[in-house]
């Protein structure tokens, strides 16, 4: 495709309509499922230092799940942009942090501790059937997963709905590991979405 950039800015506008349009009743249904295979399949999470998010604009919101690993001994981290064209900085996070406005107006923990995140949990304003995600068009994800050595554990997060045929992946493209949408789990294998089963997604990743 020549031009992928508009095209993906014209996908972009239209997906994040169609999310902040969905009913409250299918928010929370849809949202519960994820909180369970992400419970059920990444057991593993109990012991990783996670890289979460703060949510926008009608996204999974993955802080209840963050407690729950929180309590059973994962350390959190949330993301700040510290410098247009770097890669982010994660900063210690827990439900009473100290929080304030970052870039774009989202909230990050205020001066907390930095930490090197081993697991990384993506918000996807879609995604494609070879693992690719569709974000806001920034690109801190990509630098930021592009410069991690070692690379985290990453898992994309989106509603069914938003998942495309392609979005015409480019060489700064990085695919997720694996994606969690209501409907279930899915892994990239061979560039290749895959559906697996909660039970596949926790012995995988027990192998880590």
């Amino acid at each position: 495709m020549d031009d992928w950039q508009k095209w993906r800015k014209l996908q972009r506008a239209n997906l994040v309509a169609r999310r902040e349009a969905i009913a409250e009743k299918d928010r929370i249904f849809w949202s519960a499922a994820i909180t369970l295979l992400l419970q059920q399949g990444f057991t593993i999470l109990k012991k990783k230092i996670i890289g979460s998010y703060h949510p926008i604009r009608g996204e999974y919101d993955p802080r209840p799940v963050m407690d729950y690993f929180e309590k059973h001994g994962a350390t959190l981290a949330i993301p700040e942009v510290t410098k247009k064209d770097a890669p982010l900085c994660f900063r210690k996070w827990w439900g009473k942090a100290p929080m304030k406005k970052g870039a774009y107006g989202i909230p990050v923990p205020d001066n907390t501790e930095q930490v090197i995140i081993d697991t990384a949990l993506i918000p996807m304003v879609g995604f494609d059937q070879q693992g690719y995600r569709l974000g806001y068009g920034s690109g801190y994800y990509d630098r930021t997963l592009a410069s991690s050595n070692p690379s985290p554990l990453v898992i994309g997060i989106a509603f069914e709905m938003f998942q495309l045929d392609s979005l015409h992946p480019q060489a700064h493209d990085i695919p997720m590991d694996f994606i969690i949408t209501e409907a279930g789990i899915y892994q990239t294998i061979e560039n290749k979405l895959i559906s697996i089963s909660t039970e596949e997604c926790k012995a995988k990743n027990n192998l880590r």
